[in-house]
């Protein structure tokens, strides 16, 4: 039996004032007071199944009277902070429908679902713990990918807006051996591009419930994209493996499938691809890249024995001696995106 690359639970790091003021600069601050903890005094819950009768391992919580009325309208403005910037004049068309708890994984979330009652149209958004590791992530995910996202930050909660797709899992278990072969040689494009921008920009544990595949119809072909939906292990492992997808177990599906439909030469053209396509985005938004990797350079946002793990690993990997000076997971990434951008500097993309 293979070794787990993960051993423990990561723990919570707090959100120093440096990053509350970037949180500020840039609207990701809630004008709507919310507080996790809140909704933790719920009065009852029960298991939600899917359409399977599988117990998920979300429960539908409960509140007295009085504390849903009050939890209910603060919601319906998260949403419309979400979505309309705060137009508090959607407030009487939206009902909140649910509110699931997680129980399992590190945020332990909730999941709110908000409906409008004209069209019955709704969308999801999450209620964590706030973890600086996991307001980098997503920062980083918004910056550098080519997909954006929206969240709040109020104090110690998180509100995260929810990323659509089907959960890479059922996707394997259920619709991969469906896909036409041109269809599967597209999705093994993805992944590597997927397992490359991860590596890059060292958000760890993408096993195949932590990322989405989005099918997206495009004239008489379906294509797909890979998007990371949990940002809870950005720059925290000190095992550079956790931050390649390519090597969790859960994977393995994928590896196989890029096994069998790309020829080496294709693999090194599409990780190629994806670099300078990184590189170009890091170009574009150099000013705020810089003032994020600052803050994070002088946070602490792993342990010391991963932070020297990790850049022991990457001096290996690149013989970048950049990394191998690294004090801090921040000094870290500023070596990884030097590394990308000075190998591509004489390219067209930048």
């Amino acid at each position: 039996m293979s070794e787990p690359l993960m051993h423990f639970k990561k723990p919570s790091y707090p959100i120093v004032d440096p990053l509350f003021e970037y949180l500020e600069r840039f609207d990701r601050i809630s004008k709507v007071s919310i507080s996790y903890d809140d909704f933790t005094r719920f009065s009852g819950s029960i298991n939600v199944y899917d359409k399977q009768d599988k117990d998920t391992l979300w429960v539908r919580v409960y509140y007295s009277e009085y504390e849903r009325n009050e939890i209910d309208l603060t919601l319906k403005k998260i949403y419309s902070l979400l979505h309309s910037d705060g137009n508090l004049d959607i407030l009487k068309f939206l009902n909140v429908d649910s509110i699931d708890y997680c129980t399992f994984g590190n945020s332990k979330p909730f999941r709110i679902k908000v409906r409008n009652i004209l069209n019955d149209n709704y969308t999801h958004f999450y209620v964590k713990k706030a973890d600086a590791s996991r307001i980098y992530g997503l920062e980083f995910e918004h910056i550098l990918s080519p997909d954006k996202i929206n969240f709040l930050v109020y104090k110690d909660t998180l509100v995260e807006e929810h990323i659509m797709g089907i959960p890479g899992d059922v996707f394997m278990n259920n619709f991969l051996d469906h896909c036409s072969e041109t269809e599967k040689a597209q999705i093994a494009k993805e992944f590597v591009k997927f397992n490359e921008r991860c590596m890059i920009r060292l958000l760890g544990d993408m096993r195949a419930y932590n990322y989405v595949i989005v099918p997206i119809h495009d004239f008489d072909q379906v294509v797909y994209k890979i998007r990371p939906i949990d940002f809870d292990q950005q720059c925290y492992e000190g095992n550079f493996k956790v931050y390649r997808p390519q090597f969790f177990k859960e994977n393995f599906p994928m590896i196989d499938l890029v096994k069998g439909k790309l020829q080496d030469s294709s693999i090194e053209q599409y990780k190629n691809e994806e670099r300078a396509a990184f590189a170009k985005r890091i170009h574009s938004s150099a000013n705020r890249v810089k003032r994020l990797l600052t803050i994070m350079s002088n946070d602490r946002i792993s342990t010391e024995e991963h932070l020297n793990q990790l850049k022991l690993e990457l001096y290996r990997y690149t013989n970048d001696l950049k990394f191998k000076k690294a004090k801090s997971m921040g000094d870290i990434m500023s070596a990884a995106f030097e590394f990308i951008t000075r190998n591509f500097k004489n390219t067209n993309f930048i």
